[in-house]
């Protein structure tokens, strides 16, 4: 057993019991001739991203790597030359005479080569950080362009975790595997050329002599990314409960509740369970090599064995012999070197391969492209028998929704928790589409035009708003900074009707004060001090329609009546849906919807409501029974 599961924390036991991940992807069939036939396509890959970080850098990386290669083999053809001249017959002083020609080259050649390299680490410390930016931005593109429904689903987690934090890494380290590639391929057939000139013989086996560690180093790879793909969820989980035990958003709560012992346990045993794992697939990985070296190192020995035969026939002179022996361990090391080259390169391109995989799967959970034109506001919103589930999810949250929400009303939607009144919002706001039905703004619907259009009428305050690490006036004008303001004229007249100009004020640099304890001179807020900063970020926006969930939740009652003014006065002109468990709250909206398991049950005005004698009736009498008087059983008249 991996070790005993806190109760409250774990509901998986072993490894590959809720945490493997199938190994299904393109990798997972490919066979030795699959890996060299795509490296093609990963060289491919590797340049594009190294032109878009920097075009004449990368050219001229690859110009000096090709010409240190030159410079590798014209040496090796001078040290052949030189050694040809020493054990020619004849005086020692005319031999040596007729080398020193040849040994000038050598040196010359090994100089060039020297500065050469220098201009590829050069480039290659240009290119680095550049491949790594543009991998990141366009991970980043991808992520924000898909439909909010894939942050539920567990896979797409996944697919996220791999190509961020393991394929945007490799693909930074892939440049140097290709350029190294393409050196040791242009030393290795000068080398090549050298060996067969002398027998031609010797080319199998110095070829002989280096495949099977080449097909370890292939192999090896191969498992290794198997290996990660089959944990990335519980990699996930792992690093989930390391930001738990040290994140300042957690620390105080994690002290409060004595949490730090089952949390430390869970992390402990979940560190277990992924050593275990990398052993495994390390162990694995040794077998495979030692396989490949030793039938490397019989095949090397074959050759030396196959050029003693050759001398001592008579066949190969000794001299050549020597320039032969040079020749083989030198093509011997550009072949090694090429395939190790090869395997890190293949390696590198499983991962980037995975990472493009998401790009594109993220392309494909996007909206598909708009064909209509974004409405310009709307008189009525309709709902026709609109269904939404979640990914992964037992059934759908919303079923079969009809509703109309007309220019200038403000409506409630209440209900139980887990009802689907933040799901409906969200469909409002474009946020998600619906498996079935429509959401129409007059005669358009919303499913064929651009949600970023629909969204940029809509302005969302959520109950728990995100707490952006930007200052105080970057928080509130977060997606509406293009709106003109010169003066600041609406943006201290939002933070004055969100009730968050007084917190501001007493800010040591006001609205240019940074809302991040994680950085120097920044402050943090209380929740309901975040969540006035959030209702002022949607009160800036001066949308068509404003969506408040729970906007007031963390507020005291006083601020919170204000708060409900201030929408009540703004709605003039504007469309408002308000969700809220605090139905006093609502009472005075022009309608009142009430949801029960995604199904709208009741709709009308409180008054309407109430006379109904119906769920509505009932969750308000049950809130309004709380404040009343002595046992409490008395319920105040409606």
């Amino acid at each position: 057993m991996a070790g005993h599961v806190p109760p409250e924390l774990g509901e998986f036991d072993e490894l590959g019991e809720g945490y493997d991940t199938p190994f299904d992807g393109e990798a997972a069939n490919a066979g030795l001739g699959r890996m060299v036939t795509r490296l093609p396509v990963a060289l491919a890959q590797v340049w594009r991203l190294a032109w878009a970080a920097g075009g004449r850098a990368a050219v001229v990386s690859v110009c000096a790597q090709a010409a240190a290669g030159v410079a590798t083999a014209l040496a090796l053809l001078a040290t052949s030359r030189a050694l040809s001249a020493l054990f020619a017959p004849g005086p020692a002083a005319d031999r040596v005479g007729d080398a020193v020609p040849a040994v000038i080259a050598v040196v010359v050649a090994t100089s060039a080569r020297a500065g050469l390299e220098t201009v590829v680490a050069a480039t290659q410390a240009r290119l680095s950080p550049g491949i790594r930016r543009v991998a990141e931005e366009r991970l980043h593109a991808a992520a924000v362009g898909a439909e909010l429904a894939a942050f539920d689903d567990a896979d797409w987690h996944d697919a996220l975790a791999r190509a961020r934090d393991r394929g945007i890494d490799h693909a930074q380290l892939a440049l140097a595997h290709a350029v190294e590639l393409l050196g040791a391929l242009v030393g290795l057939l000068v080398g090549i050329g050298v060996v067969t000139g002398l027998h031609p013989v010797l080319l199998p086996l110095l070829v002989l002599s280096i495949a099977p560690q080449g097909w370890a180093a292939l192999r090896s790879a191969r498992i290794g990314f198997e290996g990660m793909v089959q944990r990335m969820t519980l990699y996930r989980r792992l690093w989930l409960f390391a930001d738990l035990l040290t994140a300042r958003e957690a620390a105080a709560e994690v002290r409060a509740g004595t949490a730090e012992r089952p949390l430390l346990t869970e992390y402990r045993r979940l560190a277990r369970l992924v050593e275990r794992a990398e052993v495994r697939v390390g162990y694995a990985q040794v077998r495979v090599g030692v396989v490949g070296r030793t039938l490397s190192g019989l095949a090397l020995g074959a050759t030396y064995v196959a050029l003693g035969l050759l001398v001592r026939a008579e066949i190969v002179p000794l001299a050549v012999a020597g320039t032969a022996v040079l020749a083989v361990r030198t093509a011997s090391g550009s072949l090694a070197t090429l395939m190790v080259a090869v395997d890190r390169l293949y390696e590198k391109s499983l991962y980037i391969t995975d990472y493009h995989a998401f790009l594109a799967e993220a392309v494909g959970r996007a909206r598909p492209p708009a064909v209509g034109e974004v409405p310009d506001g709307f008189a009525e919103i309709r709902l026709r028998d609109v269904y939404f589930a979640y990914p992964g999810s037992a059934g759908p949250a919303l079923r079969g929704v009809d509703l109309v929400i007309r220019r200038g009303e403000t409506v409630a939607l209440v209900g139980e928790n887990g009802s689907g009144k933040t799901t409906l919002a969200l469909l409002l706001a474009a946020l998600h589409r619906p498996d079935k039905g429509t959401v129409h703004w007059d005669g358009t619907d919303l499913a064929t035009v651009d949600p970023v259009g629909v969204r940029e009428q809509v302005a969302l305050v959520m109950q728990q708003p995100t707490r952006w690490p930007l200052t105080a006036r970057g928080n509130i004008v977060l997606g509406r900074a293009g709106r003109p303001d010169a003066d600041g004229t609406a943006l201290t007249r939002a933070a004055r009707d969100a009730g968050a100009d007084g917190l501001i004020s007493r800010l040591p640099y006001g609205y240019d004060t940074l809302l991040s304890k994680k950085f120097r001179a920044g402050v943090d807020l209380s929740g309901g001090q975040w969540q006035r900063i959030g209702i002022a970020r949607g009160f800036y926006r001066d949308a068509r329609l404003l969506i408040a969930d729970e906007p007031t939740a963390a507020l005291d009652a006083r601020a919170e009546h204000a708060v409900y003014a201030n929408i009540r006065r703004l709605a003039a002109g504007r469309t408002v849906v308000l969700i809220s468990h605090r139905l006093a709250s609502v009472r005075e909206c022009d309608r009142i919807v009430v949801l029960r398991a995604g199904e709208v049950v009741e709709h009308g005005t409180h008054e309407q409501l109430m006379c109904e004698n119906g769920e509505y009736a009932d969750l308000y009498r049950i809130q309004a029974s709380a404040y009343a008087d002595g046992s409490g059983g008395a319920t105040p008249v409606p």
